[in-house]
């Protein structure tokens, strides 16, 4: 009997696999054309034709599984859900800044099954599924499987972020955080988050998120061996923000973003 989780993250892999086609093919173009959103962030022509096809696909594949994409919307349900970011990073994309990828991700009564983070303009992908390890490859090398390192202080630790805006009363909390650590870097987006999957960072961390931006992370940093929860603990992919560690540091990090609540602040 064939493993159906196989299957979902072979055919998660395949979508990947046209989304690069027709996302690479548009990156750094003159012609592309780009529009604003009611909340005020960059949309593409890019971005669109990226999600139609995933859809175009799924709803030939997977007719019976709901979708919900970051542009063409969608509703969470308890079943099987499909969620899509085509763009992550779509200001890196328009500007020409190579730090840009696709997300799909498989939802099974919330849970998230299959990860895939695609971005061709590196060269780079990660997947994961749930049973199946974490996986890296980068273009002409053999995957290898993801495993979070084993720094367990936070003098130690390495810390990625997306930069300063969005933390709100909590700002000085993270900024304590990021005197606690060894290092600080904002690698931003998706790339912070998978470095934290390879090994390469230890912590990253995201004041304001959304479904698609987080799903696909979820199951690609658990089966690494590390740990995904919102900024105050609360269960991720649902949170509206993201902190991804390598387990280890999960406490201490949670315990340093939480001050300004111990405080009543």
């Amino acid at each position: 009997m064939s493993d159906p989780t196989a299957a979902d993250l072979a055919l998660a892999l395949r979508l990947a696999d046209l989304a690069d086609e027709i996302s690479l093919s548009r990156f750094q173009a003159m012609d592309f054309r780009v529009e604003t959103k009611p909340d005020l962030t960059p949309v593409s022509d890019v971005d669109l034709s990226v999600e139609r096809e995933v859809r175009r696909v799924l709803a030939a594949d997977r007719p019976g599984d709901a979708v919900l994409g970051e542009e063409f919307g969608g509703e969470p349900v308890d079943g099987r859900v499909w969620v899509i970011d085509p763009i992550d990073a779509t200001k890196n994309f328009v500007r020409g800044v190579p730090i840009w990828a696709t997300l799909i991700a498989l939802l099974d009564a919330g849970e998230p099954v299959i990860g895939v983070v695609s971005a061709p303009a590196l060269a780079s992908r990660w997947w994961a599924g749930r049973g199946l390890g974490s996986w890296t490859a980068r273009l002409g090398a053999a995957p290898r499987r993801n495993q979070v390192s084993a720094v367990r202080n936070l003098s130690d630790a390495s810390l990625s972020y997306s930069g300063l805006g969005g933390w709100g009363t909590r700002v000085s909390d993270f900024l304590n955080l990021t005197k606690a650590v060894w290092r600080t870097r904002a690698y931003g987006d998706f790339f912070s988050h998978v470095l934290v999957a390879e090994g390469a960072v230890d912590i990253s961390a995201e004041p304001e998120v959304s479904l698609w931006d987080t799903a696909a992370l979820v199951v690609i940093v658990t089966e690494a061996g590390g740990r995904v929860t919102g900024v105050d603990g609360g269960p991720s992919p649902a949170a509206s923000s993201i902190l991804c560690t390598n387990a280890w540091l999960h406490d201490a990090a949670l315990s340093h973003l939480a001050g300004s609540a111990r405080r009543g602040g």
